[in-house]
């Protein structure tokens, strides 16, 4: 039986060297329940045509500066409350991971009392079990006839493994940026945004220079992360250092629940912002599509 003021992270049993986060640390960040209170659109989108790709992690862990583990994924609230919120208001929502392999989740993060999580987790486990391939995604052809309004990446740790290196995602966000469609994250969903940089034509900028967003907080995965054991050692790199050295502000200093919307672009700071992003991506959206009807 787990001690809740137990600061040291947890073995995985899976992997060598791997570790879940303690159990005090699972006190101070994961609730039985959400700030969800209602997911209501009178204005739904019944049209047919747009549709949400949410590209999730198929990465269990992320290797730490000395070599440890993380055994980490996409974290539940991140991805089904903004999840909830699209389908709600009426968008149909492609899954896809970078392999086509299932999607991790975070479970030690999934509030277990909170029956609208509970509910959009039912309706989509198939799709997180057997997600599509990216790589066939993209290859199918992306043009400005593509019915993708808006692409979502949530975070999670697991996130920075594989994703803000792949040539497929940045393909994808530089098309989204030249045909205006939306690009939603949170968290530490928005290393993702690196992933613009590579592969991108010679000479050209990175895409999101000047961009403002809120993202979870380097201090946060330096100091309070480490030192309660919610992660089980240095980072390997920080998402706002990278993103701020290519042109990026970051507008918040701590996690609070704040939201962010620069142009195409809707980012939240943390799990705390789940249900408010969903609202305002999809009102975002709901707006975008009416115009282009």
């Amino acid at each position: 039986m787990s001690n809740s003021s137990d600061r040291a992270p947890v073995a995985d049993q899976a992997e060598a060297d791997a570790w879940f986060p303690s159990p005090y640390s699972l006190t101070q960040y994961v609730s039985t329940k959400t700030d969800f209170d209602s997911a209501e659109y009178p204005n739904a989108y019944k049209g047919g045509k747009w549709k949400i790709l949410v590209i999730a992690t198929q990465e269990r862990y992320l290797k730490m500066a000395d070599g440890k583990f993380f055994s980490t994924g996409n974290h539940p609230v991140e991805m089904l409350l903004p999840v909830l919120h699209l389908d709600a208001a009426g968008f149909e929502v492609d899954i896809a991971t970078l392999s086509g392999d299932p999607v991790k989740l975070e479970m030690w993060a999934f509030p277990k009392e909170d029956e609208a999580v509970k509910g959009i987790y039912e309706k989509y486990k198939e799709k997180l079990r057997s997600p599509l391939n990216l790589h066939d995604v993209w290859g199918k052809g992306f043009t400005k006839d593509t019915p993708y309004i808006g692409t979502f990446i949530p975070g999670g740790h697991g996130v920075m493994s594989g994703v803000p290196n792949s040539e497929t995602v940045g393909k994808i966000l530089r098309w989204g940026d030249e045909n205006q469609r939306f690009l939603i994250s949170l968290c530490h969903g928005p290393a993702s945004l690196l992933a613009a940089d590579i592969g991108k034509p010679e000479g050209s900028k990175f895409i999101y220079d000047g961009y403002k967003i809120t993202v979870f907080p380097d201090s946060l995965d330096a100091g309070t992360n480490v030192d309660i054991g919610y992660i089980p050692g240095k980072m390997p790199w920080y998402v706002g250092e990278r993103l701020s050295k290519l042109g990026v502000t970051i507008v918040n200093k701590s996690i609070t629940g704040e939201t962010h919307r620069d142009r195409y672009l809707i980012t939240g700071d943390s799990p705390l912002a789940s249900n408010n992003l969903g609202k305002l991506a999809a009102n975002a959206l709901l707006e975008e599509v009416a115009k282009r009807q």
